[in-house]
């Protein structure tokens, strides 16, 4: 075993050991009281879930915050706990930037920069962003992966099993093992910088022309496998605009509407992290917010041209009363053993995600309920049906897709916009034909290297 294999296999083992502890120690202390017929105290355990969770930093905060978005991934008060968590990681200091700015575009490095700034602008839990300026004065953002990222996500999709575990001794109502599948195989993508640059010159094509969405440009030269440098698209909190008028709220969820359901319904690809720090505001000419920057590509999923299709078909299906329709879309989605009572308690889940979608008229996305009661009837309604019919797998290529649904609702109720979704939506599936979806997204696939 060579040097860099010893390292790599000390700081893996090391992670193994933290997350197994702090999460290992929650799991045992709720099978004890199990063993020992205890009343389960599930928002005392969740609280100390959280709180190792949140003393390790990095990629395991990743995955609970993603699995805190997922509707009965885990028990609600172990979701609840989970969301609060902060995904700012202690950043790099400057001695130790300098020596992985070196390692990733070799000695003397600085001389390719004009300035570089010392401070991270931002820091999360895979890496660190830098603000700097080229020779030619550009603005620069340089994103810098941490070292031994690969270890540690390594080491946490391990010890991700141990949340599912967590939630398993509950009920075993929902089959999580093709959520690990797809969150790991997302995770590992995120490490790649190359792919995400590849990202970036996707979306850059897709939404070309697109006035109220503004795409990076990625500088080859100075990128590596763990190091993106892009250009700085100055850009405002979307929080600091929950006060404007309704017509820039408005605006902005127009944006943001375009920004995931454009790609997607046209070449089957999403991006899989709506999470408010991965977009800013842009202003016009006048300082009034014009539209979005999109910021962050290491998340994104391509879908089979096919899924796209049961997508629509689902829509379709609810909006006219098409119960076959309906059917063959979850077939397609990858649902298994459907009988009419699931398809009854899968369909509570789609006419509340599709709800705003069927309304043909300019509404809110919550339509009066309050935004902490979004979403948790029918998700409690679901999982009592699923109770008496599981267990129930749910298709890897659902869990993103759902997320996305989730988190553009909440950026719609933080903007407390009133659009009609409807007609935005079916502006988005017109003359919708997966052949054209899948010629479109081969020849955008290819034009970007992927």
């Amino acid at each position: 075993m060579s040097d860099r294999e010893k390292n790599r296999f000390t700081a893996r083992a090391r992670r193994y050991a933290r997350v197994g502890a702090n999460v290992g120690g929650v799991a045992a202390r709720i099978a004890a009281s199990r063993a020992l017929g205890r009343r389960q105290d599930r928002a005392g355990n969740a609280l100390a879930l959280a709180a190792a969770l949140g003393g390790l930093k990095g990629p395991i905060m990743k995955v609970a915050q993603l699995l805190a978005t997922i509707p009965d991934a885990l028990p609600p008060e172990y979701a609840n706990e989970l969301i609060k968590l902060q995904s700012q990681a202690p950043p790099m200091g400057w001695s130790f930037v300098r020596r992985r700015m070196q390692a990733e575009l070799g000695p003397g490095w600085e001389k390719n920069f004009k300035s570089f700034e010392h401070q991270p602008a931002a820091a999360a839990s895979l890496g660190q962003v830098h603000r700097a300026q080229a020779s030619d004065g550009s603005a620069l953002a340089c994103k810098l992966q941490y070292p031994d990222m690969q270890s540690a996500v390594e080491a946490d999709l391990q010890q991700l099993q141990l949340l599912f575990a967590i939630r398993k001794r509950f009920d075993p109502a929902i089959d999580t093992s093709e959520i690990g599948v797809e969150i790991g195989a997302r995770l590992r993508e995120e490490l790649d910088y190359v792919r995400e640059a590849k990202h970036i010159a996707l979306y850059s094509a897709m939404l070309a022309g697109e006035a109220l969405i503004r795409v990076p440009k990625v500088w080859p030269a100075l990128s590596t496998g763990r190091l993106l440098t892009m250009d700085w698209l100055e850009g405002r909190k979307l929080l600091a605009h929950k006060e404007d008028s309704l017509s820039i709220r408005n605006r902005l969820a127009t944006a943001m509407f375009t920004a995931w359901w454009f790609p997607f319904s046209r070449f089957g690809v999403i991006h899989g992290d709506p999470h408010l720090g991965n977009y800013s505001v842009f202003d016009d000419a006048r300082g009034k917010a014009a539209g979005i920057n999109l910021l962050d590509y290491g998340c994104i999923r391509i879908f089979p041209p096919s899924f796209v299709a049961g997508v629509v078909d689902l829509y379709r299906g609810l909006l006219h009363g098409d119960d076959a329709r309906v059917t063959h879309a979850y077939e397609v989605w990858g649902f298994k053993r459907l009988s009419k009572e699931l398809i009854d308690a899968l369909n509570i889940w789609a006419r509340f995600i599709y709800g705003p979608l069927l309304d043909d008229r300019v509404r809110s996305i919550a339509d009066g309920v309050k935004p902490s009661d979004y979403g948790r009837r029918q998700a409690f309604q679901v999982h009592q049906a699923l109770k008496r019919l599981g267990p129930v797998t749910v298709p890897r290529e659902f869990v993103f897709m759902d997320r996305a649904a989730v988190g553009l609702g909440a950026v719609f109720l933080h903007l407390d916009a009133e659009l009609n979704f409807h007609r935005l939506f079916n502006a988005a599936i017109e003359n919708f034909s997966v052949d054209e979806v899948a010629a479109r997204q081969r020849k955008a696939l290819d034009a970007a290297g992927l």
